[in-house]
């Protein structure tokens, strides 16, 4: 969505970015933490890029059953995904999710031991670098995202405090630029083009 006003015309700077801004993003966030709405605003302002959804609704859409909660494997999957997906990806895209989401909802797993996260590390370091930046849709206090009373808040919190600290912090030497967004989908969409 393009919204009235913005960006002024007249802010050549801006515009030129917009114009010239030719990269691989991913928008990474815990689950109902405006991350999708965030990829449906930058979608509008970078008409010549293409969205890649995320690894769950790919899957789902060719069969894969998912277990209720997700188990291991089923995270597993959509981390594969995830890294395939960066492998096959041409420039000017917007991904919905990167392989570091799935670590996170991997480490914040009640069967988090059976994940080797060392086996993994070399495949997810090698895809990272096939990504300009990572969009960091965390939750906010106070929380900007109205929830039903079914989901699993302390999964979304734990995995949203996971995905600050593998991005932010970065005890996994991944190595890709991370920009942590905030507000409402405008400003943290103005905040990704000012960063571009």
């Amino acid at each position: 969505m393009i919204w009235p006003g913005w960006p002024n015309p007249h802010d050549a700077v801006l515009v030129q970015r917009l114009k010239r801004s030719c990269m691989r993003i991913a928008v990474s966030g815990t689950h109902r933490s405006g991350k999708s709405t965030l990829i449906d605003e930058l979608s509008g302002l970078l008409p010549t890029y293409v969205t890649v959804d995320e690894p769950y609704h790919q899957l789902e859409e060719e069969g894969y059953a998912f277990a209720s909660p997700p188990s291991v494997e089923d995270f597993q999957e959509q981390l594969a995904r995830s890294i395939a997906n960066l492998d096959d990806a041409h420039r000017d895209v917007l991904f919905d999710r990167c392989p570091v989401d799935f670590i996170g909802y991997l480490l914040a797993h009640e069967d988090r031991d059976a994940f080797e996260l060392e086996v993994w590390l070399p495949r997810v370091r090698s895809a990272l670098r096939k990504l300009d930046l990572i969009v960091l849709a965390g939750i906010e206090r106070p929380d900007r995202i109205v929830r039903s009373a079914s989901e699993d808040e302390e999964l979304r919190l734990a995995v949203d405090e996971k995905l600050k600290e593998l991005l932010l912090d970065d005890p996994y030497s991944l190595g890709v630029e991370v920009l942590e967004v905030e507000g409402a989908p405008r400003a943290r969409a103005k905040q990704v083009l000012q960063h571009l």
